[in-house]
């Protein structure tokens, strides 16, 4: 069992930055993939960045190169770096684990509450 907690979200102007965290605990986190979904209001929940733990990241179109995704020392967070962030980032993002590193949604077994992204306009 894993719990998931996401932090860091807020409100933000476009072209700023802002820097969201996931924390886990439980057991067995070392053996999981860890990635980063996002929800806008009336969308599906898409794929935003995923590493593994030899540190292989693969991300979405729409965010790479503004978003980075990153493992703190202790490999009990997950980090999603994002830079020059537009008014379609806005979403409530969640982190999830899974076994492989994949940007299939349903690959993704373990999930945390969300938190949201507002970037204006």
């Amino acid at each position: 069992q894993v719990q998931l907690v996401e932090s860091g979200g807020g409100l933000v102007q476009a072209g700023g930055s802002l820097r969201l965290s996931c924390a886990a605990s439980g057991r067995t986190f070392r053996n999981y993939v860890m990635g980063w979904f996002r929800q806008a209001p009336g969308k599906e929940r898409d794929f935003v960045a995923t590493i593994s733990w030899s540190g292989y990241t693969l991300y979405a179109d729409s965010v790479k190169g503004r978003f980075t995704i990153s493992r703190d020392n202790a490999k009990n967070t997950v980090s999603l770096q994002m830079n020059s962030l537009k008014p379609e980032d806005t979403a409530v993002y969640y982190c999830a684990t899974s076994a492989v590193v994949t940007m299939a949604r349903g690959r993704y077994n373990y999930w945390g509450q969300g938190t949201q992204v507002t970037v204006s306009s």
